[in-house]
């Protein structure tokens, strides 16, 4: 890669530790599902063959970003014309292409690097910054290889009508969602403001049906309040809002004369390295934040907290964590943990210790693929590891809905 693609992935995409699949990130697939793909993969596999030297440029972002860079599709051309000739069907040709890039980047093995279509893109990117439009209201995660309720939010569709913390996402509609992604669940609960969903539960081996009509749901990025001198700045991501929120939160506790700051990390799967380098400055004054390494050193860089805006250091601090805690929220607890500058208090956070970039491709398509690993400022990697908290205090699904906050009253106590 050269210096100039350096400078100019610097320039149109800020390094981004990109979490929105977070510790849901895993994609189950059914036997259907893997034979359609590997149908349309070999279709995309006769139409390169054939039309390589037109769409080879489409392909040289996923094959070490050099035009010269190729590969021989030819071998799949007898079996494409097998598959015509025997499917009973039609198979789209940008559908096949499209699968086909899908199916380049999946060389790489990696749960974090994926080709996205322009519409998977614009989503992306809407769910990255909390536009996610129309739902239900429900934070959902994958706990035990299944796709569950985490928590509602307040004054939302599901909460309203009862749906609980430990429900196991069944069907939307009817249709059986439950082998899907959890970005895939997502989607199917999303919808325009006023639509209406049938969603399915499965809570104690029981199916329990509710039927939801979806609303606009707020999700700010940051949100305080005070108990006491008390300050409890919970962050749900850190999206490009997340620093200028944190830091007016910050000195509004500061003005408020609070002696402790609770950080709430709980359910947060990261975003911008850039406002995980903010809001860790709230506390540190130049410090190493974290330290990011590449096999081919290319990407090697190590983030300082920014001088002189620690308006926070020295007050008391306790992070809660839990096992959503991911990517740029761990680089913030590490940071505070490693300088001694908080307590972590909850379960082991998620375990995402890898650094990813957005590169955009032609006709709005992006490709996501890690470029590094991060270490914390003692130079641990925290990949499929996690972040021990200082004291471990667990909270079940039960005391969610019951709104019991174990983490929570530790926190208050210290």
């Amino acid at each position: 890669m050269t210096n100039q693609r350096e400078a100019n992935l610097s320039k149109k995409n800020e390094t981004r530790d990109l979490y929105y699949r977070s510790p849901a990130s895993e994609k189950k697939v059914n036997l259907t599902s893997t034979i359609i793909a590997c149908a349309v993969t070999l279709a995309a596999g006769f139409l390169l063959g054939f039309n390589f030297d037109t769409l080879s440029a489409q392909f040289s972002p996923y094959l070490g970003g050099s035009t010269t860079a190729k590969i021989d599709f030819s071998s799949l051309n007898d079996v494409y014309q097998e598959l015509v000739a025997d499917f009973d069907g039609t198979i789209s040709p940008e559908v096949a292409i499209q699968e086909a890039k899908r199916g380049l980047v999946k060389a790489a093995d990696d749960p974090y690097t994926y080709y996205m279509t322009a519409a998977e893109a614009n989503d992306f990117n809407k769910d990255l910054n909390g536009d996610v439009g129309a739902g239900i209201g429900v934070e959902i995660g994958l706990r035990d290889g299944l796709v569950k309720v985490l928590r509602t939010t307040p004054d939302n569709p599901a909460r309203r009508a009862g749906v609980l913390a430990g429900d196991i996402i069944y069907k939307a509609d009817g249709e059986d969602i439950s082998a899907l992604s959890v970005e895939e669940v997502a989607k199917k609960l999303r919808g325009t403001e006023g639509s209406k969903v049938k969603l399915t539960v499965v809570r104690d081996s029981k199916e329990i049906d509710f039927d939801l009509t979806r609303e606009v749901i707020n999700n700010p990025s940051v949100y305080a309040e005070m108990r006491g001198k008390t300050s409890i700045i919970t962050i749900t991501r850190f999206d490009e809002d997340t620093g200028k929120l944190a830091r007016e939160e910050a000195n509004k506790a500061k003005s408020n004369g609070a002696n402790k700051i609770i950080l709430d990390l709980r359910g947060n799967g990261g975003g911008y390295v850039s406002a995980a380098v903010d809001v860790a400055s709230l506390w540190l004054d130049g410090d190493v934040i974290m330290v990011q390494k590449s096999t081919n050193g290319i990407y090697n860089k190590t983030y300082y907290a920014n001088r002189g805006e620690a308006v926070l250091s020295g007050i008391k601090t306790i992070v809660l964590v839990n096992g959503s805690t991911a990517s740029a929220s761990e680089i913030v607890a590490g940071a505070l943990k490693d300088h001694g500058k908080a307590t972590l208090i909850g379960e082991k956070t998620y375990g995402k210790g890898s650094v990813q970039s957005l590169e955009p491709l032609s006709g709005g398509e992006i490709l996501r693929v890690t470029i590094a690993k991060w270490y914390t400022p003692k130079d641990v990697n925290i990949n499929k590891e996690g972040i021990e908290p200082d004291e471990v205090v667990e909270r079940s699904f039960e005391q969610i809905n019951k709104e019991i906050d174990p983490q929570l009253d530790a926190a208050l106590k210290k």
